[in-house]
């Protein structure tokens, strides 16, 4: 199979995993471990996460429903305290294989379920990491944002649009992400999937399916 793109998701791929930051986070607070995967785990598609990535609530409103999801399960846990920590680290990479795919004729695009917090799409809180994402998203023909779209993953209509506005079919297009309930939905329109659960094991996937020695 020949493929003509590859489509992203960000956090989790391009950059480190914010659940990561969210262990960390867990730990600090004294909250048993993955509790914000739990809390934005129950009820997915109308919680307080889900409602922020689709811009529906600002980040005071996420901060409250939040924490009070929180404390539904006995947990004390802010909604400001999580998004202080959603910006992962970049991978270089990944940014060099986005590099190399260009290179290579191949387009290259994002969708990436993010929330109107931080500074810019990749939610950052210092000035640094949000010019280096800035800088990573110029790399991209298209980017769909969820807090921009108003739909987020895994709703099959996000990764529709990706390839009308590519006019690509999706047999023609691999996609990345780094949360099994998103590839799905990827996988079932004909793209081919990739779960991502390191970076090295990532690059070894899509090489793999482009017949391609990456970085």
């Amino acid at each position: 199979m020949t493929y003509e793109t590859v489509i992203f998701d960000f956090g989790g791929v391009i950059t480190s995993s914010p659940f990561e930051a969210f262990n960390r986070l867990e730990a600090e607070k004294g909250v048993p471990k993955d509790s914000v995967r739990q809390i934005n785990s129950a009820n997915p598609d109308d919680n307080a996460w889900a409602r922020f990535e689709r811009a529906e609530i600002d980040a005071a409103g996420f901060d409250e429903a939040f924490a009070a999801e929180a404390r539904a399960i006995g947990i004390e846990l802010r909604g400001a305290d999580v998004l202080a920590r959603l910006a992962g680290d970049v991978r270089p990479r990944m940014v060099e294989t986005l590099d190399r795919l260009k290179a290579e004729g191949i387009r290259i695009s994002c969708i990436t379920n993010n929330v109107p917090a931080g500074k810019g799409a990749g939610m950052a809180m210092d000035d640094k990491k949000a010019a280096a994402v800035k800088d990573i998203m110029l790399r991209f023909d298209h980017i769909i944002e969820s807090s921009k779209a108003g739909i987020r993953k895994p709703d099959p209509r996000i990764y529709q649009m990706m390839c009308e506005a590519l006019n690509v079919e999706p047999a023609g297009c691999i996609y990345l992400d780094d949360l099994g309930i998103n590839c799905k939905p990827a996988a079932a329109l004909g793209m081919a999937a990739i779960k991502v659960s390191s970076e090295q094991q990532a690059l070894d996937d899509l090489g793999a399916l482009l017949d391609m020695q990456l970085p």
